[in-house]
């Protein structure tokens, strides 16, 4: 992170959050490269936005360009602050991670099934005890022969 903040002037943290700051159908296409900070000339107003500049594969540099008002927004939002003032977009190769595959899952047998469903019968809320459902069975499918 140190390199980084030094090099491009922004931190890890922005490249992390790409993805929620962007969206999934850009985060494919590009990435941030640097946050190019104005030089200081008035010493009384030392703060003035920076340009964003973002690596973007060929053809899709158009659609991030249409989209880049509502990224700046979303950016100074990330940063609580207005940080940025305009993106310049890059055009040159991205490299994409791969998804690791997911484990498959073992099934679960009626007695693990219903200690989960035991163990949720007090939640009340309805998507708060899908999603502790779904991390349940996901739990004790990859678990291994011992029980606890």
């Amino acid at each position: 992170n140190p390199v980084i903040e030094r090099r491009a002037g922004m931190t890890t943290d922005l490249m992390l959050a790409w993805e929620d700051i962007v969206g999934d159908q850009h985060a494919r296409h590009s990435r941030p490269e640097k946050l190019d900070w104005p030089r200081k000339a008035d010493a009384e107003d030392p703060f003035e936005p920076a340009t964003l500049i973002v690596a973007c594969e060929g053809a899709h540099a158009l659609f991030l360009g249409h989209e880049s008002s509502r990224i700046i927004s979303h950016i100074n939002q990330y940063f609580g602050f207005a940080a940025v003032k305009r993106l310049k977009i890059v055009q040159k190769p991205v490299e994409t991670t791969v998804a690791k595959a997911r484990p498959e899952l073992r099934p679960l047998s009626d007695e693990k099934r219903q200690r989960v469903e035991a163990l949720l019968s007090s939640v009340d809320d309805h998507d708060l005890k899908t999603a502790l459902e779904k991390m349940g069975i996901g739990v004790f499918s990859r678990r291994s022969g011992r029980d606890s």
